[in-house]
């Protein structure tokens, strides 16, 4: 079961039996103040998606052309297809990890167990490893845009942003 992290931190509290301490107070409290950045950063995404899973497979076909070419991994409508469909899922779920400020539903849903699988399909970690920073850079493009967000520092939720895309491309490398 996923929890997100006001669950987690309640269950665990209540797993020995005490109350919710002062610092576990103000690291929920900060995910209240930050929650309308939070709700800005997963509309941005989620409305750019396509934008950004397209823009992420073109520089990574650019970058790594072997993939497209006759014999590679994502070679042929079907596979690239596949590809752009994988590369969307991850980002779905990285924007799930950032309107909750927790991994788990990355790591339970998306994460666990997909290098395995790519091993055994022959797809290369490495190159969906790329794909998943490229998805990183467009999304982070597109969050960093001051126009029509919520003002305020928003340095720590882009690191929380990022280290969920470095988590999934971890994963799979």
């Amino acid at each position: 079961m996923v929890l997100d992290a006001f669950a987690k931190v309640v269950s665990q509290a209540d797993t020995r039996g005490e109350f919710l301490s002062p610092s576990q107070l103000d690291a929920l409290l900060g995910l209240v103040r930050d929650g309308n950045k939070r709700v800005d950063v997963v509309n941005r995404i989620t409305s750019n998606s396509s934008t950004i899973v397209a823009s992420a497979a073109r520089d990574l076909f650019a970058e790594q052309p072997q993939l497209i070419a006759p014999g590679g991994n994502a070679y042929t409508n079907r596979r690239a297809a596949a590809c752009l469909r994988d590369l969307e899922i991850i980002l779905r779920y990285v924007t799930y990890s950032v309107f909750t400020g927790d991994a788990s539903v990355l790591e339970d849903r998306a994460l666990n167990g997909l290098r395995e699988t790519y091993q055994a399909l022959g797809v290369p970690g490495n190159s969906v490893a790329v794909g998943i920073q490229k998805l990183k850079e467009a999304s982070l493009a597109i969050v960093n845009d001051p126009n029509g967000i919520t003002r305020g520092d928003c340095s720590s939720l882009t690191s929380e942003l990022s280290s969920y895309f470095d988590r999934a491309a971890a994963a799979v490398s």
